[in-house]
């Protein structure tokens, strides 16, 4: 899919580690500091923040991405050097914030990797909603020969992906994962060769952007809260989640244009 993206203005177009670039109902993001191998300093996360509060109404999907020839190669190790713990934690939890914004925002997110993901950047890849490898990408988590612990949510988040016994070798061994491999275990939903990653990228966004709103946002926001409650809790959950979205004036249109046979029916791609 060939679409034109132009790059935003106002507040976003000002963004010094961050480009933004728009198409139509498509928002691409890409990690501006090519030359750290897109290392996230405390600015850069905090531009992240900036980027996804102010996207336009209009934008329905985004893609996220690093320049140069990495995604991440995790946090910026020159700024916490001299950190003392009341800092390092103001730090990591600053960090969390930020990436809850992400994963339980407005838009799903989808995460074009290539290179090195590598620690902190594994850490916002597995905030996005879908991740989609180029072959060159690799996956570690160094942070145990570093003499450090995860910071910006992977101990949560990563063990959801990949399980905790994986991650544990990862962080103790240094251990790292092939783009092949990291799809297999589930660190990527989709696999492409180098070149390809954000053409599959756009393609998925520009489904995703097709969708009901309620309905991406219950997936968004709804899924992964069911998926934490009890059985009980869950299917009530649930029920509620599905007669609030089945309700409304777009799905019940989309509905009826399934019914009536106007709608694309669901075939293997």
């Amino acid at each position: 899919m060939t679409l034109e993206f132009t790059p935003a203005e106002g507040q976003l177009g000002t963004l010094e580690r961050l480009r933004v670039t728009l198409c139509g109902p498509i928002a691409h993001l890409r990690l501006s500091r090519p030359e750290k191998r897109n290392a996230l300093s405390d600015a850069l996360i905090q531009e992240l923040q900036s980027a996804f509060a102010l996207l336009p109404d209009t934008v329905r999907a985004a893609i996220l991405s690093g320049e140069g020839e990495h995604f991440s190669a995790g946090l910026d190790l020159t700024e916490i050097g001299e950190r003392d713990i009341v800092t390092g934690l103001m730090r990591s939890r600053a960090s969390h914030l930020v990436f809850d914004q992400i994963q339980f925002g407005r838009v799903p997110v989808i995460a074009l990797l290539h290179g090195a993901v590598i620690g902190c950047g594994l850490e916002l890849a597995a905030t996005c909603h879908i991740r989609v490898a180029e072959r060159s990408a690799y996956f570690g988590l160094p942070e145990g020969q570093r003499g450090i612990f995860v910071g910006g949510s992977g101990a949560v988040r990563i063990p959801k992906l990949i399980g905790v016994a994986r991650m544990t070798d990862m962080m103790l061994t240094g251990r790292v994962y092939a783009a092949e491999e990291g799809y297999a275990i589930g660190l990527a939903q989709y696999l492409v060769e180098d070149g390809q990653g954000f053409a599959k990228a756009v393609e998925l966004a520009a489904r995703i952007a097709g969708n009901a709103p309620l309905s991406n946002y219950a997936i968004m926001h709804a899924l992964p809260r069911i998926a934490e409650q009890s059985h009980c809790d869950g299917l009530l959950s649930e029920s509620l989640m599905a007669a609030v979205s089945e309700s409304t004036p777009d799905a019940k249109e989309r509905l009826r244009a399934f019914l009536e046979k106007r709608a694309e029916k669901v075939l293997k791609r």
